[in-house]
């Protein structure tokens, strides 16, 4: 670890002990899904990712949700901790991660009614039959014996833990996964003696606890993740948790509460679990605080920890400072910079990539059970693959023109500036973003603003020569003389239309002079992209009518329900119709003629003062054509490529210029 600033951080850096273990610092990485699973096993993707963030100076990691019984599994890449073939993978891991001097800790879980059974052809499990979404199967309510054997796979899953050599571990009652679907009123509709108050709700959990405290014993450290609100009228709400946090600890030894929030519920709740740049973080710094004062008050001494859009060390250390919590976790924010904790000790707080909160590469990724990515880290879940492009000197530098700098071009000069390159990029705009300057318009997606100056500064930093209003033709590249170009031009704005001959308006100029649109809108997305759930929003937020229609039978079909259940919950507020299943086919400039595509009727929408129009953008291969067709070495990247989110385009232009000749 490097030596600290003088007197910078002094909470943060303070060591804590958990019971019997101690961490170096009081930043956590806490468990997050990563989908890196083989064959229900941890893996060397897991080991990789892990030690980076060891090697950044966290003080902990909890390794992700590992299931305790074969009906919890639920997906492929899943991670199980009940059969003994586990223990040799994580030991690699734990042994790994501990050598690079911090501490790690495995969450132990079973995920109730989330899970049904497909893949494994199991049947899940609730403490009562109701199915955790409208489109979900009920669960089969637990008997005495279905939870013995719950109990029994905790304990035999906490065994094989401490046998891998885990410093601790972390029982899991948050998120609405069965041990909290017991504790809350939302899922246990129980009239036994299982149900009712919060004493008998409680009386399961506490059993679990008590069995997994008993079988790691007095020398291993236990703690709990608990969710201190779930935001749902008929959920378990701060006074429940308050009041189940002195009882857990009454119960049996805890030696620390990571105190979370949200059921995993179709509705606002799970939204708020990862709450995306668009939500205010503050509520959710209340709850910690909270249970800390309560367990203080009944002479409990845990460790609490805070959660949930923490993204700086300032941040963390005003937190414990304020008494807010004990440690803080902090998971985005190490997927964005692995370093986060090296990097600011060492005063180099502007190498630091920053997590914006735009859940458009983790949440989004893990809903599709697909390996976790990040938008402004490409590098994140291929750290055994790739290494810092600082650390990885070309073995001859080149002359590399950037052409476009948008967010795959800045990426591309970025990553080949730090490998030493010689780097020159052209814009055709006054300023550096691309199509993310478009976010500017829009409150709720201003943090984008954050990873913009990131790459401009990397960009001076690393001597990236930089040419703004330089439009580039084949004759202008040509005359350069680059040893490689990396084509990052963009793609073109759709300008839509509709029959009838009537004016459409794209979503750019709509952000451009809202004003101009009038008070009444219907926006016809045919995309089902964050574009457009983020223009329909801004225009709702700036007091117009909005009618959304989608020819799919959904709504922002190509978002992540993470942050889309609270978007919904936010337009259902401001009054926004979203109507699927309609397809617009005529717009006259008075009236819009709308297609009902489940029986093939017809209706018409009056009164309306614009049409919004949400369609594809497209690439114009013709440069790139006339570059390759004189052999030049050129590479497309982004959407100039084919267009498609920042995800994959800062990915492009990070993956291409690793591999520059």
């Amino acid at each position: 670890m490097p030596q600290p600033r003088s007197g910078a951080f002094p909470h943060v850096l303070a060591p804590l002990d958990l019971g019997p273990l101690r961490i170096r610092n009081r930043i956590v990485v806490p468990a997050h899904t990563t989908n890196f699973g083989e064959h229900h096993l941890p893996s060397q993707r897991h080991l990789d990712y892990h030690v980076a963030r060891a090697r950044g100076g966290v003080g902990a990691i909890i390794f992700e949700s590992i299931r305790v019984h074969l009906n919890s599994l639920g997906r492929p890449q899943a991670v199980q901790g009940f059969d003994p073939a586990c223990i040799e993978p994580f030991r690699r891991i734990t042994a790994a991660v501990q050598a690079e001097g911090a501490k790690i800790l495995g969450q132990i879980i079973h995920l109730g009614r989330q899970v049904e059974g497909d893949f494994e052809r199991t049947v899940s499990w609730g403490p009562s039959p109701l199915p955790w979404s409208a489109t979900a199967l009920p669960p089969k309510a637990m008997d005495e014996w279905d939870m013995a054997e719950a109990v029994e796979a905790h304990v035999a899953t906490a065994r094989n833990l401490v046998a891998a050599g885990f410093d601790g571990i972390e029982l899991q009652m948050a998120h609405g996964h069965l041990l909290p679907q017991f504790m809350s009123p939302l899922s246990n509709r129980r009239t036994d003696e299982y149900g009712g108050s919060l004493e008998n709700r409680l009386r399961f959990p506490i059993r679990v606890l008590r069995a997994v405290r008993e079988a790691v014993g007095p020398d291993m450290c236990l703690g709990v993740r608990l969710s201190g609100e779930e935001w749902l009228p008929e959920g378990l709400h701060i006074e429940e948790a308050e009041r189940a946090a002195v009882l857990l600890a009454q119960a049996a030894r805890v030696d620390f509460f990571n105190v979370s929030h949200s059921a995993y519920h179709a509705s606002y709740s799970l939204a708020t679990q990862m709450a995306d740049m668009a939500m205010d973080p503050a509520p959710f710094r209340t709850l910690p605080a909270r249970i800390r004062a309560a367990l203080r008050i009944e002479g409990h001494a845990a460790p609490v920890f805070a959660v949930c859009r923490f993204t700086t060390l300032a941040e963390a250390e005003a937190a414990i400072a304020d008494g807010t919590a004990d440690a803080v976790a902090m998971a985005r924010a190490h997927l964005a910079e692995p370093a986060i904790v090296k990097k600011t000790l060492e005063g180099r707080e502007d190498e630091i990539r920053p997590c914006i909160a735009c859940n458009q590469g983790c949440a989004q990724n893990l809903e599709r059970n697909l390996p976790l990515r990040c938008l402004v880290n490409p590098m994140a879940g291929l750290e055994g693959e790739w290494a810092e492009p600082e650390e990885l000197p070309a073995p001859t530098p080149r002359r590399v023109l950037v052409v476009g700098g948008g967010s795959a071009g800045m990426e591309a000069a970025r990553t080949a500036a730090a490998r030493g390159h010689a780097v020159t990029l052209w814009e055709a705009g006054e300023r550096l973003g691309g199509q993310l300057l478009w976010t500017e318009a829009m409150p709720k997606r201003a943090a984008f603003a954050r990873f913009l100056d990131h790459q401009r500064k990397a960009l001076e930093r690393l001597g990236v020569r930089v040419e703004l209003n330089r439009r580039a033709d084949a004759d202008a590249i040509r005359g350069f003389g680059a040893e490689a170009i990396l084509l990052a031009t963009g793609a073109s704005l759709a300008e839509p239309a509709l029959p009838g001959g009537g004016a459409v308006v794209s979503p750019t100029r709509a952000l451009s002079d809202p004003e101009a649109l009038g008070p009444r809108i219907a926006f016809v997305d045919l995309t089902g992209e964050w574009t457009a759930i983020s223009v329909i929003e801004r225009l709702a937020d700036l007091g117009k009518s909005v009618t959304v229609l989608t020819a799919p039978a959904a709504f922002a079909w190509r978002t992540s329900i993470y942050s889309t259940l609270a978007t919904t919950q936010r337009l259902r507020e401001a009054g926004v119709r979203i109507r699927t299943l309609r397809r617009a086919t005529r717009w006259d400039g008075a009236t819009l003629t709308v297609e009902d595509l489940s029986c093939g009727e017809t209706e018409t929408l009056e009164g309306l003062s614009a049409v919004v129009v949400a369609d594809h953008a497209a690439s114009d291969p013709a440069l790139w054509r006339a570059l390759k067709s004189e052999g030049l070495p050129v590479v497309q990247i982004g959407d100039a490529l084919a267009p498609r989110t920042a995800v994959e385009a800062v990915y492009a232009g990070h993956k291409a210029a690793r591999e520059i000749a």
